[in-house]
């Protein structure tokens, strides 16, 4: 069983720190120091400039919310979900229980997504970018906040997970450029895009009971779950890409094996390649093909 914290309101933030780290440690967990930092920092409403010159200062009343954070932080919660937001691409976006947690991963997204828009002529265009099972927006509204001549259809089978996407859209100020539509892939959505990005669940049936805490136990299955194979939703988006006025660029998000996979079943739909992205780890994140009919 984790440690249960209870800090008093007489401690320092300073020793509240030390004590979060020491239990974040003693349970096991990834990054305990940062977690504790990062934690801290967020339940006090403070950055980490002011956390260094509050480290003196008694948590007061603040003691009962933080150590009801730290508690379900050695319940393996992520810091993000306790917090409930998560910076993505340089923006915060909220974060529920209805949608994916956000990763640094998922960034490599974006990068080749302009890279794609980039090499492919068509920065400065008023683009029109098709977003797959959205769940909270940011591969939508970040592309949007980036390219601000485009426009965008986000969609999602869950109507929870729409509205935290367009309240993501609305604070970014890209929403009035976004369509919502509650749909499986494409299904009703009609074209032409000239970009179609998706993050979408890639994890075999067989994987998620040994995926770590933090994703199998707070994240929503839905968001996981790509089939016995885990290439489902892959394969449903190279149907769907058949159905829309090409050309059509699709970059999508892929789990660190599945690149060639992921590949092979878009070449067999008449698609070529267009480049690759690495993650943080150095694992193949995202790949970009185009479909030229």
């Amino acid at each position: 069983m984790p440690t249960s914290l209870r800090l008093r309101p007489e401690q320092s933030v300073a020793d509240a720190l030390a004590t979060m780290t020491r239990a974040f440690t003693e349970e096991g967990l990834e990054s305990p120091q940062r977690d504790a930092r990062f934690l801290l920092q967020g339940l006090l409403g403070i950055d980490g400039a002011q956390l260094l010159s509050a480290s003196s200062r008694p948590l007061g009343t603040a003691a009962e919310i933080v150590s009801a954070g730290a508690n379900r932080r050695l319940a393996h919660e992520p810091v993000s979900r306790i917090l409930g937001r998560r910076e993505f691409y340089g923006r915060m976006f909220t974060v529920t229980p209805d949608v994916l947690d956000p990763r640094p991963d998922t960034e490599a997204v974006i990068e080749l997504a302009l890279d794609v828009v980039k090499s492919s002529g068509l920065s400065g265009r008023p683009l029109r970018i098709a977003d797959v099972g959205t769940g909270s927006g940011i591969l939508i509204s970040t592309l949007l906040a980036e390219l601000p001549d485009a426009t965008g259809v986000a969609t999602d089978v869950s109507l929870a997970a729409l509205d935290v996407a367009r309240g993501n859209a609305e604070r970014l100020g890209v929403a009035s450029r976004i369509a919502f539509v509650a749909t499986s892939g494409l299904s009703g959505c009609a074209g032409p895009f000239d970009l179609l990005v998706s993050n979408p669940p890639y994890i075999s049936g067989e994987e998620i009971a040994g995926l770590e805490r933090e994703v199998k136990d707070f994240d929503p299955l839905l968001a996981l779950d790509g089939g016995v194979d885990g290439l489902d939703v892959y394969r449903e988006i190279a149907r769907n890409a058949l159905e829309l006025q090409s050309p059509l660029r699709i970059i999508l998000e892929v789990g660190s094996t599945q690149a060639d996979a992921v590949e092979s079943l878009f070449k067999a739909v008449g698609a070529r390649p267009l480049g690759r992205r690495l993650d943080l780890g150095g694992h193949t994140r995202a790949v970009a093909v185009e479909i030229h009919l």
